[in-house]
């Protein structure tokens, strides 16, 4: 599993109009080729009627799946651009498909490459990229007494707070970082002079939305 990695933050769909052309950009996580080509017949399939449904993807811990498709527009012009814009932002399992309603402009080779890249790009700024960062959920178990002392410095501290659940004893759920779990232990049982109990839960992705890679096409 990847410590961290970049894609878009949900499944969504953006317009723009270039000489007189519709370009909508419709952007979901995928997971595998099969999820990707899934996607792309959805879109074909609600938008039958368009000029082209080009489409892009790329898949996988180390981006070994990577796909660009045409779609019926000059070799090179429309899949191409798209996938070049997700390589740039560093996305993964990303899927993205334009579909284009033919305005009555040609826009020439140039001017498709922008006009699909610049698609694919405003997407992604109107939809959001999130930052996926491995986290182990700590549990931490401790007397009441102690309830509002940790509650409190962990919402001061750096890490993030999943959930509390009170039962017989209070019971915390964090998100930590796996190179910070020993310092993270170390931490509660000082705050707690040792009446603090951590065990290490599940490994999950924490998301936070990115807004630094924007760019334009």
């Amino acid at each position: 599993m990847l410590h961290s990695y970049l894609t878009v933050k949900e499944a969504g769909e953006h317009e723009i109009v270039i000489e007189k052309s519709r370009f909508i950009c419709h952007l979901s996580r995928v997971s595998s080729e099969k999820e990707a080509q899934e996607f792309i017949q959805d879109i074909k399939k609600q938008h039958w009627n368009a000029t082209h449904n080009c489409s892009a993807y790329m898949i996988g811990e180390t981006d070994h799946i990577q796909k660009a498709n045409d779609d019926g527009e000059p070799s090179g012009t429309a899949g191409v651009p798209m996938l070049e814009v997700l390589k740039k932002r560093g996305l993964k399992d990303t899927c993205a498909v334009v579909t284009r309603y033919f305005g009555g402009i040609k826009l020439g080779a140039g001017g498709l490459i922008r006009a699909y890249g610049k698609s694919v790009s405003e997407g992604l700024n109107h939809i959001g990229v999130v930052e996926r960062k491995l986290m182990r959920i700590m549990h931490t178990s401790v007397d009441y007494t102690w309830l509002g002392k940790v509650e409190n410095e962990l919402r001061e501290s750096p890490y993030q707070l999943k959930e509390i659940h009170y039962a017989e004893h209070v019971e915390f759920e964090t998100y930590v970082e796996e190179k910070e779990k020993q310092a993270f232990s170390e931490w509660i049982t000082d705050l707690t002079n040792g009446k603090g109990d951590n065990t290490e839960g599940d490994l999950t992705y924490l998301e936070k939305v990115v807004n630094h890679l924007k760019e334009t096409e």
